[in-house]
């Protein structure tokens, strides 16, 4: 496997960065989670649009234009021979001394890996996942807003440790007011009555790329759809239910805490909304 790293191309087992990288120190850093389909890149101007608000936000300078961002990561996949990929974007604050501050870093490190991945098995995009919900609640947006894509993905990863203590492979996690934010690494989707409900970005919600692609795939179905405040007892009395991630694509969720959700299965909407993503990333984004 080839990995682009700082201007070249190098073998995996010598794509190393250093130890005084405050990306591995401190979690300083932002990255983009990216899915190649067919030799297609799916919304690449997205996602490099979402990496750059991320880098602004945290201050962290990218040494790239947007386009040399793009040609890079297709390069990856071809330098790879792939035409079906996951790829991680990742840009670090770089090298710098054991100190907090980010003024000693005087370059940012650039890289990006391309390579497979499945994140649930094909049981659960046919029949539905079960998921719960975790104690560790969502970071507040005033504290590190959820529209920064950022490398300090603790608060994630105890969540996701929690719902495997729990026997599930994915969790929702509350935000302080006790409203759902969104899971461990999803978007969440519910539908009542025949619309289509998500948590707003302003409780805790990633502004995901999957999750505007299933925005623009309502509307193009004609479901009516509005982001608003959630609790668990909208998602227990859901008709249907999905997550939506650049991982997890489109997948169904059929139960929250061990409580059945609609009839228990994957809904009509949810398997029209899969249905149509699963078209739209053969043919919408960059190709390599």
């Amino acid at each position: 496997m080839k990995i682009y790293l700082d201007g070249q191309f190098v073998d995996s087992a010598d794509a190393k960065i250093s130890v005084f990288d405050h990306g591995l120190l401190y979690g300083d850093g932002v990255f983009e989670g990216i899915r190649l389909y067919g030799g297609n890149v799916f919304r690449l101007e997205e996602h490099l649009e979402r990496l750059e608000y991320s880098a602004r936000a945290v201050m962290l300078d990218i040494p790239h234009t947007r386009a040399e961002l793009s040609e890079i990561v297709c390069e990856t996949c071809r330098q790879n021979e792939l035409t079906d990929a996951y790829i991680r974007l990742v840009v670090t604050r770089g090298i710098g001394d054991l100190g907090l501050a980010p003024w000693t870093c005087p370059k940012p490190s650039v890289f990006v890996i391309a390579s497979k991945i499945s994140l649930y098995p094909q049981e659960y995009y046919d029949n539905g996942l079960a998921i719960v919900t975790v104690p560790t609640r969502r970071i507040a947006p005033g504290a590190l807003p959820a529209t920064v894509k950022s490398l300090n993905y603790l608060n994630n990863i105890l969540g996701k440790i929690e719902a495997k203590q729990f026997g599930a492979l994915e969790a929702i996690m509350l935000n302080e007011q006790g409203y759902v934010a969104e899971c461990t690494a999803d978007n969440i989707f519910i539908v009542h009555k025949g619309e289509l409900i998500t948590p707003a970005t302003s409780q805790g919600a990633l502004k995901g790329i999957t999750r505007d692609a299933v925005l623009d795939i309502a509307a193009e179905l004609g479901v009516p759809l509005r982001d608003a405040n959630m609790t668990r007892y909208d998602v227990w009395c859901a008709d249907e239910c999905f997550l939506t991630g650049s991982g997890a694509e489109v997948v169904p969720v059929i139960a929250l805490d061990g409580r059945r959700i609609g009839d228990g299965r994957p809904g009509p909407i949810t398997r029209d909304v899969l249905a149509s993503f699963r078209r739209r990333v053969l043919v919408e984004g960059t190709r390599i």
